[in-house]
């Protein structure tokens, strides 16, 4: 009986002492590296073993160099292939902002199943701490039965009687110790457990990262083609901008903005003009659509190579992505922290994350404009506009038509809106408002059905 106990206390003494010899060498590394820092020897030689290291970590630094440089030419190869043709890039430009994003969110819910894991970790550490005693006094209460021979039965009754004795209080005691080293095995075993679960968890934490490292590389790269193509459009593109920073800073209300916008900035007058025809062609079909029963859906969306909007922006109820990865913390209609009502809805994000746009249309502003930081404005056409708040850098230029799901910004570090500064300073917060003839409305109602609190992209 006691061979199977002491074998469950082997093992969990062998997993117990691996735990402390942690603790053990993290001491004698921590005091290896203190003497390492410590002045040397100036007539101290480097080792062989060190030399080699060093030429072996230089090796590996010039390889990953030059994957590097193969990566870009290769992907400079695949940009300049792409030519002038729009539709392709316009592809490239959303399926890689797609996939920037879905990466986003695993390496979120990565993050979160990994705090989880290691809380319970800690959790487990903590309880096999508290139970050293314990684990102690059941191994050498082990190790004292084990030492201790029973006596020969046939020698005298005395002996008898001294080995009825022992017996019964084996009895008493073995099940005892087996219940105890059961459970501080078991705890043991939850620990190893932990461990790899977390060290899994690491390793595709690592390996999505350097995924998303590449989509924002390329996704940057696409994203220059397209400014370099606009630019190469525009003559004229560098003296509208700063004539539209000049303009807002002469309003000083968002109405304001966009009227001086579209009555006196040529690009995003034309802009709008587009819109408005885009509007008038959109309701034609869409009557015509009405008369067959046919309703838009997704499907609308899909034609990369059209420069107006797919349907009325009326129509995309329940169809448009929200524009970036994160955690709504407030809502339309709410308090906006300031003793007023928030016009649109703040999403918290981590800092980086991309901004894609929500619908289709025509930028009519793109740049900082008072408490709202980096501000830009699409006229989606029908007299809705839609406002996006708080990145930290703009990548698209004002009379531009972008796309639903095309990258237009990356949000900073910080939160850069005013109103949210006061309460939400330690992260970036995207504040989206939906305008329709100039009055904040309602976006809950425009969102896709799958996109919830937790935004999915």
């Amino acid at each position: 009986m006691r061979a199977p106990i002491l074998n469950l206390l082997l093992i969990a003494s062998c997993a117990g002492a691996s735990l402390f010899a942690e603790e053990s060498l993290f001491a004698e590394e921590s005091l290896a590296q203190a003497q390492t820092a410590a002045p040397a020897p100036q007539t101290a030689a480097i080792s062989p073993d060190a030399i080699k290291q060093r030429e072996q970590e230089l090796e590996a630094a010039r390889a990953s160099k030059k994957s590097a440089e193969e990566a870009q030419a290769k992907l400079k190869a695949e940009i300049t292939s792409l030519g002038q043709d729009r539709t392709q890039l316009n592809q490239q430009l959303i399926d890689t902002a797609a996939n920037v994003r879905t990466v986003e969110t695993k390496i979120d819910e990565a993050e979160a199943r990994l705090k989880t894991l290691n809380g319970r970790e800690q959790q487990a550490r903590t309880s096999l701490d508290s139970r050293r005693a314990d684990i102690v006094e059941v191994l050498a209460a082990l190790q004292r039965a084990g030492r201790r021979t029973p006596p020969a039965l046939l020698v005298r009754p005395e002996d008898a009687l001294q080995s009825l004795r022992t017996a019964m209080l084996l009895g008493a005691v073995v099940p005892e110790l087996r219940g105890r080293a059961e459970k501080i095995a078991g705890e043991l075993g939850e620990l190893v457990t932990l461990r790899k679960s977390i060290a899994s968890e690491r390793d595709q934490l690592a390996s999505d990262r350097d995924r998303i490292r590449s989509d924002q590389t390329r996704l940057a790269a696409l994203v220059d083609e397209r400014q370099r193509q606009q630019s190469s459009r525009e003559k004229d593109l560098d003296a509208e901008n700063s004539r539209a920073i000049t303009l807002s800073k002469q309003v000083g209300d968002l109405q304001g903005l966009i009227a001086k916008m579209e009555q006196d900035l040529q690009s995003a007058a034309k802009a709008a003009e587009k819109a408005a025809e885009a509007a008038k062609q959109a309701e034609a079909k869409e009557a015509a659509n009405a008369a067959a029963n046919a309703k838009p859906g997704p499907a609308a969306f899909k034609d990369r190579s059209r420069t107006s909007p797919a349907i009325l922006f009326a129509s995309a109820k329940g169809l448009l992505p929200l524009p970036v990865n994160g955690n709504k913390i407030r809502d339309f209609g709410g308090s906006d922290g300031l003793g007023g009502l928030q016009k649109g809805i703040s999403l918290a994000t981590k800092p980086g994350s991309q901004v894609t746009t929500p619908c289709d249309g025509w930028v009519v502003y793109a740049g900082p404009f008072r408490s709202y930081g980096q501000l830009l404005i699409l006229n989606a056409g029908g007299g809705y506009h839609v406002l996006i708040a708080g990145m930290e850098r703009i990548s698209v230029n004002i009379g531009q038509f972008v796309l639903t799901g095309e990258p237009v910004a990356t949000m900073g570090s910080t939160s850069q809106v005013a109103s949210i500064l006061a309460t939400n300073a330690s992260q970036p917060v995207l504040y989206v408002e939906f305008r329709k003839d100039g009055t904040p409305i309602d976006p809950g109602p425009w969102w896709a059905a799958n996109e919830g609190e937790k935004v999915r992209g």
